[in-house]
């Protein structure tokens, strides 16, 4: 399966955003398989509004109404969350040479349920990765934790996507982990189609570059 699986260090570090311009630049489709809180626009409904065609959002599988950890969320909706079931979706999505990016919830030990996390999930999906990092105190220790743990699951890793202001540590994280920089996506203070286009303009010769070789 083409899956790209885009995972964070944490949340709220830019993985939506990041997924937009992911999808534009390679004309992939887009899913996020478990949305946690419906008060707000959902990411899904945001990158609809991103894309130059938004008819390549997918519905999400699992749409829980409280803003918190999956698992946490389903139980309080009497639902459990099935790996099976997020892996037979994907493969019903999957089309001939074009990519499924696959957004996650916060990081990669994120639980689903009580027995699986979303690096299980990575895994099951057979995905490689795109780690999506913010510099803030205590963002190297995130970043290297989420590199090791992917490295010991033996998930292949596309590379790196830095959001927000360039910081010194971009090029530290990059040596330690051995994974390389896809590209960094500036702060701005709206988000638009406009931005998303650009921005997936200027990654995509890199991330096409890593995309083609055999992972890490």
């Amino acid at each position: 399966m083409n899956n790209i699986f885009i995972t964070g260090i944490g949340t709220g570090v830019g993985k939506t955003i990041a997924s937009a311009c992911v999808a534009e630049a390679l004309g992939a489709n887009y899913w996020k398989p478990v949305q946690a809180g419906l008060q707000d626009v959902t990411d899904s409904q945001t990158l609809r509004a991103l894309l130059s065609d938004n008819t390549r959002v997918k519905e999400e599988l699992y749409r829980l109404r409280m803003p918190a950890s999956p698992h946490l969320a389903a139980a309080r909706e009497g639902i459990t969350l099935q790996e099976d079931r997020i892996v037979q979706r994907a493969q019903e999505l999957q089309q001939p040479d074009v990519p499924l990016v696959i957004e996650g919830a916060g990081g990669l030990m994120v639980p689903l349920n009580k027995k699986v996390f979303t690096i299980d999930l990575i895994k099951a999906l057979g995905a490689r990765t795109i780690i999506v990092a913010q510099n803030y105190l205590g963002s190297i220790n995130h970043c290297l934790l989420t590199a090791m743990a992917l490295r010991q699951a033996e998930i292949p890793v596309i590379g790196w996507i830095f959001s927000g202001d360039h910081h010194s540590n971009e090029d530290d994280i990059v040596g330690w982990s051995q994974y390389p920089r896809i590209a960094r996506i500036p702060r701005v203070r709206k988000v638009t189609r406009e931005f998303v286009s650009m921005q997936a303009e200027l990654l995509q010769p890199a991330l096409l570059q890593y995309l083609s070789g055999d992972g890490h």
